[in-house]
Order: C-alpha cells, then structure tokens, then sequence
C-alpha cells in the first residue's frame, strides 16, 4: 500500500517536473521570439504598418485648378468646388429612433423648402427608408442565461447552482455605405447656409461626410472655346493643355484616422501638407471684342451658308490677339468652335498673299510703280507656258497701284515672271525673309509649319513660280497671314502674336510674357511707305472700297483674297473657296489689324468671293473697335427726357456686345446709368432712343449674356444668382414686377 502510494506520489512529481520543464522551454522560446521579432525580424515593422493602415489614411487633397481669365480679369474657364453630403445611416449617432425622426422630419421640410425638387414628405420618406436598410436590430429567441454577469459571477451561479433565467438576445446590423442626401451638389455659399440645419450642424454627432469636387466651368459658355481649350478624354487642346501644369498647381496631402467605415477624421499632428493652387492664365482677349467678332462671324456664315470661318484681331503694337473666333458648321446645320481654323488650318491664300509679291517687286526687283502690263481684259492670258485669268473684266494696260487695287493675277503673274523665271532661288530667299516659310510661334495650340515647297521638289518650277505670284501653291495658316500684315501695320517689323500675357496667383503677377521679334524690318522705309499706300487704295478705289470708301474719320489698308480650294478629296473643279480679307486701322496710325477667312462652296445667291465673303465681318469690326473707343456727341434723345437729363451730351457710351449701327449701349451720365437704342447714322451723329430703367420693377434680361444681365440687375440692388451658360433663357422674377433693393433673383442660362 506504501509502495503504491509512493508511485502515486512519483508520478505526480514527475508530471509537475515536466509541466515545470514546458512552462521554462515555453518560456524561452518566447524570449527567443521576442529578441528575435525586436532585433532581426522586420515582423514588427511589417505588423504596424498593417495597423497603421486599417486605422489611419493618407488623403490626397486636390489644389484647386487655375482660372483662364481675359486680358480685363473676366473668368473664361475658373473651377468651382462642388459639395455633396454623404450620410452614415449605420452611425452610432443616430441609433436614437425618436430623436433621428424628429431631426430628419425637420431636416426634410428645410431641404425642400431650399432645393423646390420635391415635397417635404419625399425627404422623410428617404430618410426613413435608408436608416431602415442600413440600421437593423435583429432578435434571436429566448435564451436561459444565468442571472449574473462576467465569467466569474457565471462560474459561482454554477457552483451554487443557481437558478437560469430566460433572455432575449438581439445583433445590431450596421451598413455605413455612405449615402447623398442633396439632389444636386451645391457651392460654398449654398454650403454655409445648409450646414445650420439639422442633423447637417452635427447635433447628433459626425454622421456624414463631406465630400468636396472641382468643377471646371465656362461663365461665357461656347465662346472661344477652341482657343480656352480642354483637357481629359474629350480633347487636350487650346490653353487649358498647353498651360496644364501651371493651371494644376500641387496637390497637399493630409492624414485621417478611421471612425466609422467611409469616414475618418483629419488627425492635427499628421503629416499635412496644404494644397497650392494652379496659376490663373491672364490670355490677351477682350470679352467684349471676341463676343462681337463671333457675332459678326456667325451672321455672315449663317447668311452665305459657309462651311467654316475664323476672325482675328491682332494689336498692333504689341501682337496681343483680343480676340480670336473659330467657327464650324455641326451636322444639325448650326455653328460652334469645333476646331481652331485661326491656328490649325492651313490653305493656299488667294491674293492675300499678292503682298509678299508687292514687297519682293518694289524692294528686291526695284519695279517702279508706274510700270504697266496688258492684263487681257478678264481673257485667259499666256505667262510662261501657263494660263492665268483676272476674276473681272474691264482693263487692259495696268499699272501697279490698279494691279493691287483690282487684285489682278496677270499683272503679278506677268511682273514676277519677267523678273524671277530664270532666278527662282533669289525669289525663294527674299520670301524666307518674310518669314512666309515658317511658324510664327504658336506651334504648342498647333500651328503648322507652311507648306513652302523648294523648287527641286516639285517636277513644273515654272508654273508653281506663276501661280504662287497671286497666292496658289503655298499654303498659310490664317494667324500666319495677320502676323505679315501686322508687320506693314507696325512700321515694318514682324512680331509673334500672343495669346497669354501673364501667369498670377492672386494679385501677384508670377510671370510676364511679351512677343518676340521674327523680322527686325522687312523691307526698307521707302518700300514700306509705297505699300502702305497701295492698301489703302483698295479701300478707296479697288476691291474693298464698298466698304471703306466713305470712312471719312479714319482710313483702312486693306487686301482681299480669294482662292480656290482642294485637298485630297476635293478638287479644284469642285466649286470651294476661301475667301479673306485682311485690314489694318487707321491707316496712318495703326492700332489693330483684323482678318477674316471664310470657307464655303459656291451657291446660287451666295457670296464666294474674298470682298463680299468677309469684307462685311471686318467692316462691322473695325466700325466697332472705333466706336468704343470714341465720345459721341448725342445729337438726339427720345424716350423718357427726366431720365436722360441734357447734360448726357457730351458724355460716353459704352457700347455693349452688339450689331453697329443698331447698338444696345450702356449710357452714362453725371448721375445715372440706363439702356437705350443707338442708331449711328453717321461716324459723327449718333441718336438714342431710351428705355430707362425704373426703380422697383424688374427689367426683362432674358435674351442678354451673363455679363451684361448682372450689371442690369444689379444695378437694381439685386442679389443674383445663375446656373448654365450662354444667354438667359429664364428668370425667376417676371418682367414687370414690383421688387426691392437686397432682394434676390435667379436666372438660367443656355
């Protein structure tokens, strides 16, 4: 028995040495493991990193996008932020049934109240029906379960034996996929008035989230587009792709810590860094100029059924372009700024070009301007081996200054061919000169190198010498023929146009861009002079007269050009032309020089020639450049007298962005400003008729742009606010109506 309680005995140490033996070997193995993890492994790393990255996000904040603003700061594409609410139905904030219903219940009369989507019931009813789905509490059945609570207080129910009470035991299912609550997403004003609402002030904690977009936006909607340009996967083109990295500014960075799946919070010591904005683009466009040059453009098209046209205006001085219009027919018939025809498209110019011919006769060949030749009357004449015909009867022996005015093939073709069949290479150098076989520095919006072929490139010198005399067998984007004809403008020497005149963030300007030099004087001061000349007798007495002949406060230089036109599909057969007119004003002190280049197919009843093609276009143009910037003596007022007091003679118009001869002014007196009807009958006469504003009623603006809607409402004390763009279609207050200074007004645009 004592042995057996020794075994006994035996075992039992044996057991407890073993156990002893593993709980030491456990133990040291743990040591082990953990000098080993501290020292050697990277597990440790590797484990809060995988930590750090289920509790804290690194979240990229976007810098907000530069705006593309006119050359007097009005916003031609700017970027918005945009917000939305997204709601965490499944918060733990919200588990209070009655209090979430009253809260919403309120939330819901206030949204519709504000947004005017929907009633008030169908918010309660989203409301409710999304906490529903995404906030559940589930029963189980009757469970007997003992009284206490905790393990050890189980432990001693068990070892009492005590008695087991039934329980019902419940899961709480929680879906925190966040949800939009706004119909649309709003801006920051619209922002700081919703976030005072319920639920939206966080009075029942941080149950949604705010998310934050940017919107690019164009206030004057179509106009200019191609030159403003666009990014992403519609298109990269024009200044929005070209300035894409000073636009974009830099991103910042910020670390938030996990709440609530799909909702952190910003953590104050993290590694933040603060956005920095894009750049805003100041261009060289003038709102004003640019909206009338597309006006202008767009009749005309519309009237001769064109295919595609561009108008430019070019300072002088300074090669700023203030505007730029492009202008395509679309499949349904109308016109957009489908492709920039200014920079992109290159076509052979017609007798726009006959002035690199006037230069290279009377400076290079020294051919004076009386020399006279037989043109043939409008007969196909013989020149080299080649046939060449004037578009018009009438004359016989010309000499230069009718050449240039009547715009004749066979003088230029007959005077450079005596001169330059057997010295093709001396004409090609005089025309490198000019700058005609290159670029003119827009090449990053896309302009084309000119197609200016080298007579071993082509098996027939002899005809493609002739026909480039009078503008055929070259080819010339149109920013590329106003920049030669800016350069007569400008006393000879050639400048590069330019569309953006400085980068700034703010007020301050980051960077200035001038225009760069490409010929320091083209011809000697005594050619200059004769060419000039000889422009401006094509507004007095040649192709352009019918529309320059009666300016009597200033004088026009200008050239017209026709060509017919092929490409690899269509054949000069085929009945297309290009029809230009370039013009610089006033002629014995320039300021701009303006060009319009129309494409069209001829038509019975339409326009194809270069004079009546554009000629109207840089007629209305230039008549508009010289009336804004004139005082008129007003000779008439009629309309309401008390509101135009006889003291507004003398005094300015502003003219507004329309047709001349029928303007929609703004007339500004000592006191007041109002709207009227102007009729100029004459450079010098000017006759209003009035339409003055009345206090307290609210004027009609449907039909007007942004620009000029703002000023006439808020002119009236109101308060606006716009959504689309384009011209107004709607407002929210009817013409007519009786209104209030600090009152509010909404108006649609498209």
């Amino acid at each position: 028995m004592k042995e057996e309680k020794s075994r006994i005995k035996s075992d039992i140490l044996l057991r407890v040495r073993l156990l002893y033996l593993l709980f030491i070997l456990a133990g040291l193995l743990i040591i082990i493991r953990l000098i080993w993890v501290q020292l050697f492994s990277s597990e440790v790393a590797y484990n809060a990193d995988r930590l750090a990255g289920r509790i804290f996000t690194e979240e990229i904040i976007p810098a907000q996008r530069g705006s593309i603003l006119t050359r007097n700061g009005d916003p031609l594409a700017t970027s918005i932020f945009r917000y939305q609410v997204e709601f965490d139905f499944g918060s733990p904030g919200l588990d209070s049934i009655r209090t979430f219903h009253e809260q919403s219940d309120s939330l819901s009369k206030l949204l519709a109240a504000y947004f005017r989507d929907k009633p008030a019931s169908e918010y309660r009813k989203m409301f409710r029906s999304e906490h529903n789905k995404r906030y559940r509490v589930i029963f189980r059945k009757d469970t007997l379960v003992a009284r206490s609570e905790g393990w050890f207080a189980r432990l001693i129910d068990r070892i009492l034996d005590r008695e087991l009470v039934p329980k019902k035991l419940y899961d709480t299912i929680r879906d925190h996929t966040p949800v939009p609550i706004f119909p649309r997403e709003i801006d920051y004003t619209e922002w700081q008035t919703l976030r005072k609402y319920p639920l939206l002030n966080w009075n029942m904690g941080m149950v949604y989230n705010l998310v934050e977009t940017d919107e690019r936006v164009y206030p004057q909607g179509e106009l200019g587009r191609r030159t403003i340009g666009l990014t992403g996967n519609r298109g990269n083109y024009g200044i929005e792709a070209v300035y894409r990295d000073e636009l974009a500014g830099r991103d910042g960075k910020t670390t938030r810590q996990r709440i609530a799946r799909g909702f952190y919070g910003r953590v104050v010591d993290g590694d933040n860094q603060d956005p920095v904005d894009g750049m805003d683009v100041v261009t060289t466009l003038d709102l004003d100029v640019q909206d009338v040059a597309d006006k202008y453009l767009r009749e005309q098209m519309i009237a001769q059924n064109a295919i595609w046209g561009t108008t430019i205006v070019m300072e002088v001085k300074t090669g700023e372009i203030i505007a730029m219009v492009n202008l395509g027919r679309t499949p349904s018939g109308n016109y957009a700024e489908r492709e920039n025809y200014a920079i992109g498209r290159s076509t052979e110019p017609g007798s726009t070009f006959k002035l690199a011919s006037m230069l290279l006769l009377l400076e290079d060949a020294n051919m004076p301007l009386s020399q006279t030749y037989d043109t043939g009357n409008g007969r196909v004449v013989m020149v080299g081996g080649i046939r060449v015909q004037d578009s018009h009867a009438g004359f016989h022996d010309m000499d230069f200054r009718t050449a240039v005015a009547q715009s004749s093939n066979v003088y230029f073709a007959k005077a450079i061919w005596e001169r330059y069949a057997n010295d093709k290479e001396r004409y090609s150098d005089f025309m490198k000169h000019l700058h005609l076989d290159k670029t003119v520095g827009l090449e990053a919006f896309g302009e084309k190198e000119p197609l200016f072929q080298d007579w071993k490139e082509v098996p027939d010198p002899n005809s493609m010498l002739i026909r480039r005399s009078f503008g055929y067998r070259i080819k010339l984007a149109p920013i590329q023929v106003i920049t030669f004809y800016n350069a007569i403008a400008n006393n000879g020497k050639m400048i590069s146009p330019l569309l953006v005149k400085e980068f700034r963030r703010g007020d301050d300007v980051l960077q200035r861009f001038r225009s760069q030099t490409l010929v320091d004087q083209i011809c000697s001061p005594g050619t200059l002079q004769q060419v000039q000349s000889l422009l401006e007798s094509v507004g007095t007495e040649g192709t352009g007269a019918g529309f320059f002949r009666d300016t009597t406060l200033y004088r026009v230089a200008a050239k017209t050009g026709t060509a017919q036109y092929a490409d690899d599909k269509i054949g000069y057969r085929d009945g297309y032309y290009v029809g230009s007119m370039a013009a610089y004003f006033p002629a014995d002190n320039p300021r701009y020089t303006v060009l319009t280049t129309i494409h069209t197919k001829r038509q019975a009843g339409k326009a194809y020639y270069g004079g009546p093609l554009s000629g109207p276009v840089v007629k209305k143009l230039i008549t508009y450049l010289y009336n804004r910037e004139h005082d008129w003596k007003i000779e008439s007022v009629s309309g309401d007298r008390t509101y135009y007091p006889d003291r507004i003679k003398g005094g300015n118009i502003t003219q507004t962005r329309k047709v001349a001869g029928q303007l929609s002014p703004r007339v500004s007196s000592d006191e007041r400003t109002g709207w009227g009807t102007v009729r100029i009958d004459s450079l010098s006469h000017v006759s209003i008729t009035a339409e003055p504003q009345q206090a307290g009623i609210m004027p009609d603006v449907v039909g007007m742009g942004l620009k000029d809607a703002l000023f006439l409402l808020e002119s009236q004390g109101l308060k606006v606010s716009f959504s689309g763009k384009g011209t107004v279609r709607s407002q929210s207050i009817a013409p007519g109506a009786h209104i209030s200074r600090g009152g509010a007004v909404s108006i649609t645009l498209r």
